[in-house]
């Protein structure tokens, strides 16, 4: 007597089996549109992330120049009490060359302070233009930020209709990857 084998298949097998044959192709659509989508998440986030340094190199400028800033004016504050001991020291000496020698230092120090205030002035400058570029840099990464997290909801909603062959899930996934998409153009270019 032959022993035949007989398989019995679920219902969820034949229908794997009857897709994977005659399927309108909805999984593989969805496989290349996911992939597409990871690629220009992956790029949006290049792009957050180099706003994000390119804002933290300015910010880091700005706050180098601000200390050298302090520097000076701590300077200019000391050569300011130099220049007022040295005015006393004139109004208190009474022998005539001791008070010409600290009216000359007294003027020193004043030049001295002059030349201090224009550098210490300067890097303040520097360091409010280093505070402006660096927000002019971080400006365009909230809407990458924006972008990304769209195109994340995008990539789980055609997921979810892979697994679940609901095309209207699709068509929300082509939206959501539409608004992603279109913030990632318009916060690196506008």
């Amino acid at each position: 007597m032959l022993e035949q084998e007989m398989e019995v298949r679920g219902a969820h097998e034949h229908e794997l089996e009857h897709r994977s044959h005659h399927g309108d192709g909805l999984g593989q659509r969805i496989a290349i549109f996911t992939a597409v989508l990871a690629t220009v998440g992956a790029v949006v986030s290049f792009l957050g992330g180099h706003t994000q340094n390119e804002a933290l190199y300015h910010k880091n400028n700005a706050v180098l120049k601000k200390a050298e800033a302090s520097d000076q004016w701590n300077f200019y504050q000391a050569k300011s009490q130099k220049e007022s001991l040295a005015k006393f020291a004139v109004s208190i000496s009474t022998d005539p060359e001791k008070q010409k020698f600290y009216k000359g230092e007294a003027d020193r120090y004043d030049q001295e302070k002059e030349a201090i205030r224009v550098k210490a002035e300067a890097f303040e400058k520097e360091s409010q233009e280093a505070d402006k570029r660096s927000e002019e840099a971080l400006h365009p990464h909230e809407k990458l930020a924006v972008s990304m997290t769209f195109l994340q909801i995008a990539i789980a909603l055609a997921s979810v209709a892979a697994l679940t062959y609901k095309r209207w899930l699709l068509y929300g996934a082509g939206i959501s990857a539409l608004v992603g998409c279109g913030l990632g153009v318009f916060a690196y270019f506008v």
